[in-house]
């Protein structure tokens, strides 16, 4: 264990890692890389190009939604017998929307010291350049695959009265911004992030049915997708 970690305690570390622009990430984060035993990572070929970047070289294991289960408990084993471990997700925060959140609850548990590295966060970062109402907003994670279950968590959501927020593969945003423009009425505010703080960042913005027809003209969208919705006018509180 490197000496400028605590000294008797061993700590699972949760580091904030950049959404895109490999610049994008804290002095302590990159300390800490460092300095732990082992790295655990959704995909480990990802996370080797931001480590090579920045000439880190620590183990690497694999740990996402097929093995989490049986990795939350090699991982807090290792914990226990006296390990440094970090995790990572591919990119922004480890514990939204990935299987960091299980590891987490598994650590407080077994009474485990969590350390979070802050850092970048995808839904974050296209809120505050969104243009809409920042002071009431409802983070959903990703919708559900099904059509009938999405519609179900939108209708629920018509008259929350805060901007609505989720992620959206590049291979379902078309489908999903038709049953959005189903759901909600005419004049809601969209906004849809891409390729966050990379080269060909972007924000299509406009009411519901103006952003759907934008995207929907496109052959083939790519990059992870930031989704926002708001029938609001007012930034401040009503």
């Amino acid at each position: 264990m490197a000496a400028s970690l605590s000294a008797g305690l061993s700590y699972l570390y949760l580091i904030s890692t950049p959404i895109g622009n490999l610049e994008d990430i804290t002095l302590r984060a990159l300390r800490i890389l460092k300095e732990v035993d082992i790295i655990a990572c959704e995909d480990t070929r990802r996370t080797k190009i931001l480590l090579d970047h920045y000439s880190i070289k620590r183990p690497l294991v694999s740990f996402h939604s097929y093995n989490q289960d049986k990795m939350c408990r090699v991982l807090i084993n290792k914990i226990i017998s006296g390990e440094n471990v970090a995790v990572v997700s591919d990119s922004g925060t480890p514990g939204i929307s990935d299987p960091g959140a299980l590891l987490v609850r598994d650590a407080v548990c077994e009474n485990i010291p969590v350390v979070h590295i802050p850092g970048p966060t995808a839904f974050v970062t296209a809120l505050v350049s969104s243009g809409l109402p920042t002071n009431g907003f409802t983070f959903l994670g990703f919708l559900p695959r099904k059509t009938g279950r999405i519609k179900k968590v939108l209708l629920n959501l018509i008259d929350i009265g805060k901007t609505i927020i989720f992620y959206e593969s590049p291979y379902r945003i078309k489908k999903t911004l038709a049953l959005c423009r189903e759901v909600f009425p005419a004049d809601t505010d969209c906004v849809v992030a891409r390729e966050l703080t990379k080269k060909y960042e972007e924000y299509i913005r406009g009411k519901i049915t103006e952003v759907y027809e934008k995207i929907n003209k496109r052959g083939k969208v790519k990059g992870e997708l930031v989704v926002m919705l708001s029938k609001r006018r007012s930034l401040k509180n009503d």
